[in-house]
């Protein structure tokens, strides 16, 4: 089993240092680094490339003005905001500037651990309550509204998901799925499923 690297900055020092302790504790979860400002937030990125890099929102430099030089270091590197903030457009900008995820504080071990998994397997996650968020603030999309099911579809699309495993999870067949997106493609004037992820997003 390839272990999974995480580098954690926090300007808390109890706070991070809970979470390495957590995070330590998982047997391929592996934190090779921790830090308290932006400038430590890039310096791990330069120097140890980790798969994932757990950043707080509200420290020295600012996390989410941190994403962009994080990830121009060390592209391959999923950063995973991790804060007390519940503003919608905080979610918003950091997913903007490159973030895989908007964790809030008081998320458990297990649920960390489930986030840090998504976004190391290429898809987006965000905590459950900022996503009700994002839905109550996109019940209309330009002149035409969504149906609350058609939320619930482009929110997964947006978390990465598949036809297939958006059917799944919402216990409907593909083919459903795929009548739903055309629909959302129409309504949000969008080409594709990632241009109407990106979309949907901003107007969040």
């Amino acid at each position: 089993m390839t272990a999974i690297t995480i580098a954690i900055v926090d300007d808390h020092p109890l706070f991070r240092e809970g979470v390495s302790r957590t995070l330590s504790e998982i047997d391929d979860f592996v934190v090779v680094g921790e830090g308290a400002s932006a400038d430590d937030a890039a310096t791990l990125a330069a120097s140890h490339g980790p798969d994932v890099l757990l950043l707080d929102v509200s420290m020295p430099g600012g996390g989410i003005d941190a994403v962009s030089e994080i990830l121009a270091r060390s592209p391959q590197t999923k950063v995973l905001m991790l804060t007390a903030s519940e503003e919608v457009e905080s979610l918003v900008t950091a997913l903007r500037r490159g973030a895989a995820g908007y964790l809030v504080k008081g998320i458990g071990s297990r649920g960390l651990a489930e986030a840090v998994r998504t976004v190391v397997g290429g898809s987006w996650f965000v905590s459950p309550s900022m996503r009700a968020k994002m839905v109550e603030k996109s019940l209309f999309v330009g002149r035409t509204s969504l149906t609350p099911r058609e939320l619930e579809v482009i929110e997964l699309v947006a978390e990465g998901l598949s036809n297939k495993h958006i059917g799944r999870r919402l216990n409907l067949q593909e083919k459903t799925i795929k009548h739903h997106m055309t629909e959302i493609l129409s309504k949000l004037g969008a080409s594709n499923r990632t241009e109407a992820a990106i979309r949907w997003r901003q107007r969040a």
